[in-house]
């Protein structure tokens, strides 16, 4: 069988998607090892027995709604080619307002950074490569998604990045200039109206009580002990609750309180600063 002949048998298969094509152009460069662009204008070449096996594979993966992040288990964040595992959640380009807008409020070459939930260690990564002396500490809860992180830390040769085990601030023990997070944020309700993809990801990274708004509450209640005066906290959040957020940074005494749309004109980010 040719590139061409599997091409338009897969295109069908993957019907369900939004990019039937381009999906089955990734997976067949991912297989033959070559660039999508030498697949588009090399529809004639065979592909062997072993590839034309290992493509219904992945196309079969990919139908069940699996992501092809985790197929490839990579996913680019900020420029950056991060591993991921079903240990961590896919970062999402517009988790990349979030990092956008805290490098707006660092003010100091010498700037100590906390990520909350740092999974694959997307945010706390794309803060340490663009500045080399800020000082990043990345936590999350699951030691699995932290061996990830280490190991993206190891990959792309960054120093200024540690990681380590921390149920949201139950490990921290000092002051920060800024606190970043992209907690959980989706209740169970609407966790069922989500694309299907979204089951593959963990769940205790996706859900949270209190309708969605539970782990949000607590980091921005919390956040407080753990900055330093005119400290930022910035958090992304559901395109829903903007409003809910800013109340509950005004409720916990932050000024200064912001929100961002992501690029889908969503508002995905909201920032306060601590005020003394």
């Amino acid at each position: 069988m040719n590139i061409k002949n599997w091409l338009n048998n897969a295109i069908k298969i993957l019907s369900n998607v939004d990019e039937p094509k381009y999906e089955c152009e990734l997976l067949l460069s991912y297989v033959l090892g070559c660039a999508r662009s030498f697949i588009c204008v090399s529809e004639n070449i065979k592909i062997s027995k072993h590839q034309y096996n290992y493509l219904n594979f992945l196309i079969h993966r990919r139908s069940l709604g699996e992501p092809i992040a985790y197929i490839f288990k990579e996913k680019e964040f900020w420029s950056l080619s991060l591993t991921v595992s079903y240990d961590t959640l896919i970062p999402r380009p517009d988790t990349e307002i979030l990092v956008e807008q805290a490098i707006s409020k660092i003010n100091s070459t010498h700037s100590s950074i906390l990520d909350l939930g740092t999974g694959c260690g997307a945010i706390s990564l794309a803060l340490a490569s663009t500045c080399s002396t800020w000082m990043i500490n990345g936590i999350d809860k699951s030691e699995k998604a932290l061996k990830i992180a280490r190991i993206n830390a190891s990959k792309l040769n960054v120093k200024n990045v540690s990681f380590f085990f921390s149920d949201w601030f139950s490990s921290v023990n000092k002051k920060f200039n800024i606190i970043v997070s992209n907690p959980p944020y989706v209740s169970k309700k609407e966790f069922f109206f989500l694309k299907k993809d979204i089951f593959f990801e963990p769940f205790t990274s996706i859900i949270s009580k209190k309708n969605g708004i539970s782990d949000i509450q607590n980091i921005i209640k919390t956040a407080q002990k753990y900055l330093f005066s005119k400290g930022w906290l910035l958090i992304e959040h559901g395109s829903k609750q903007k409003i809910q957020v800013q109340k509950l940074f005004k409720r916990y005494n932050y000024v200064s309180i912001t929100s961002y749309k992501d690029y889908g004109g969503n508002d995905r980010v909201t920032i306060g600063q601590k005020h003394d």
